[in-house]
């Protein structure tokens, strides 16, 4: 299969230079995409493989979860799961499982295995505080593509870190032996996993974001499944958000979703489709994996 690989352009996921500056960790090649949407004759070629070892799919019959894009649409580069699994947004064929495929994305530089297992992932295990901002309750659906459907998928490691409202990370640079904003959860029996945090801030040169792995071992470092992408919020919503509290001071974000070369890799497919809860915000993401 071919893969056409575009060279990176700038490194997107860095903080401002001022956090770099006391981080040893070197960000990567943020830009890079890996594989190609395949053809719809390729994707019935693929799901029917047996040598295909992970594709993640969102669960959506028709269409891409929370309806952000159609999948008929996509029909430019986007990111694939390894280097030799490429990923396709195509649905409305008989022959193909009512999921659409979400496209991987990098990792970058600030991910910290904290081993933290725990559902609310706003406080600091050194202070016992939590962080400011405004509450956000994820909850993911994880389930297995088996045959024509999408079935729930038990025990695995649903992984999210990102940075805090004003833009700075855990453990790294000058927040190093913190933990904030960072922790897993296993799905149950019905395919669920909710964590609870914060509306992403923002930082220089990157759209708002949230950063995530699926996979089935959380102290894993070899072996095994593990698929990596990102969230994505609207601009107008996250404009809402940051008009007050912790977030007013930060000022407007430089790099909407459009100027960012990650989402542009997303094709759209991980925007959060995010919805007021009280005096914070909520959503949903679900996301299928092919394992065999």
């Amino acid at each position: 299969m071919t893969t056409i690989e575009i060279p990176p352009t700038t490194d997107h996921d860095r903080p401002p230079p001022a956090t770099l500056a006391s981080t040893t960790i070197e960000p990567d090649d943020d830009d890079r995409l890996i594989g190609r949407v395949l053809t719809r004759r390729e994707v019935l070629a693929l799901m029917g493989a047996v040598s295909v070892s992970a594709v993640a799919a969102a669960c959506a019959p028709g269409s891409v979860a929370n309806g952000v894009a159609s999948p008929s649409a996509s029909r430019s580069p986007a990111a694939s799961a390894t280097a030799t699994t490429s990923a396709a947004g195509v649905a409305g064929a008989s022959s193909l499982p009512s999921c659409v495929v979400v496209p991987a994305l990098t990792e970058g530089p600030y991910y910290v295995d904290e081993k933290l297992e725990r559902s609310d992932i706003r406080p600091d295990t050194s202070t016992g505080k939590a962080v400011e901002g405004a509450v956000l309750t994820i909850a993911w659906v994880v389930s297995k593509v088996d045959g024509s459907a999408c079935v729930p998928l038990e025990g695995v490691v649903v992984d999210v870190w990102h940075c805090d409202a004003v833009g700075e990370y855990s453990d790294v640079g000058s927040e190093q032996g913190h933990d904030f904003l960072r922790g897993y959860q296993h799905t149950d029996a019905t395919g669920q996993a909710t964590i609870t945090t914060i509306y992403p801030g923002w930082y220089q040169g990157r759209a708002v974001h949230i950063h995530f792995k699926i996979r089935t071992d959380p102290a894993a470092t070899s072996g095994g499944f593990e698929f990596t992408s990102q969230l994505f919020f609207d601009d107008a919503f996250s404009a809402k958000v940051y008009s007050s509290g912790v977030y007013a001071s930060k000022g407007t974000p430089d790099t909407p979703n459009t100027s960012d070369g990650i989402f542009q890799q997303s094709q759209g497919m991980t925007l959060l489709d995010v919805v007021p809860d009280g005096d914070g915000y909520k959503a949903t993401f679900e996301l299928a994996i092919q394992t065999a």
